[in-house]
């Protein structure tokens, strides 16, 4: 088996339930290790449900009920027995909006690290320039890290609570439409950023910008009405769609 055809995540007949309403609905999907998937689909097809599924984010919502499982390297997330914490200390998220926590950028990104333990004055500050660094946005701050990220643009707002992600080391990252709130430059940065964290990281990220998933993924998945209709490589998905409902929807006639 190449290694991009190495399983780091699967979803086995997933069902999501919001009380009465299901949002997912048997889905059946690989991420492979290593690699950018892309999840796209219209507004309330189960896109982002699925996405926050997969490091059990859905927990925090009353109602949820889910039926299934997600096997992470070989063992169920949904088991009884799963270190939650843990969990999502290895399978990072990315959200739609910025959300930098009210401190100083410094801070924002020793959080992670210090809540699992760390607490060596030099090492932090290794992984804080380190995590600024792979964020690309070092440069931009190293001289105020005292200062409060709330005061940063929206982009580099973005860049930092990805560094805050790798901050703790994860080995999946998830992206909720991270460049939605974002300006085209800004949009650019991440999607390089992207690019290349690729090749240390499993990457998943949920857009409706048809050529964002275009340009930065290997896989796509097109959800339906919390059905999984489509899911191959990215340039047959676009070029040579299996479904015809996959053609209508990536040229525009609905969604």
């Amino acid at each position: 088996m190449s290694r991009l055809e190495k399983v780091k995540i699967r979803a086995e007949h997933l069902n999501l339930y919001y009380g009465n309403f299901q949002a997912l609905k048997d889905v059946t999907l690989d991420i492979r290790e290593n690699t950018v998937t892309a999840l796209i689909g219209p507004s309330g097809c189960g896109k982002s449900s699925f996405l926050r599924s997969l490091n059990r984010m859905n927990d925090i919502i009353e109602g949820v009920r889910i039926e299934g499982q997600v096997i992470f390297d070989g063992a169920n997330i949904y088991s009884p027995d799963t270190d939650v914490v843990a969990l999502r200390k290895r399978i990072g998220m990315v959200f739609q909006r910025p959300n930098p926590f009210p401190m100083s950028i410094y801070d924002n990104i020793a959080y992670g690290p210090r809540i699992h333990g760390e607490r060596n004055r030099a090492r932090l500050d290794e992984i804080v320039e380190r995590s600024l660094t792979q964020a690309a946005l070092w440069d931009e701050v190293k001289d105020r890290l005292r200062s409060s990220a709330l005061g940063l643009s929206g982009g580099q707002q973005q860049r930092l609570c990805l560094a805050r992600v790798l901050a703790v080391d994860p080995e999946v990252i998830l992206m909720d439409e991270p460049c939605s709130a974002l300006d085209p430059i800004s949009t650019t940065k991440i999607e390089e950023l992207i690019d290349e964290l690729k090749n240390k990281y499993t990457i998943v990220i949920v857009t409706h910008n048809m050529q964002q998933a275009a340009r930065v993924s290997a896989w796509t998945a097109l959800f339906l009405n919390g059905e999984v209709i489509e899911y191959d490589r990215t340039s047959k998905v676009f070029t040579n769609p299996r479904d015809k409902r996959t053609e209508d929807y990536i040229t525009g006639r609905f969604g």
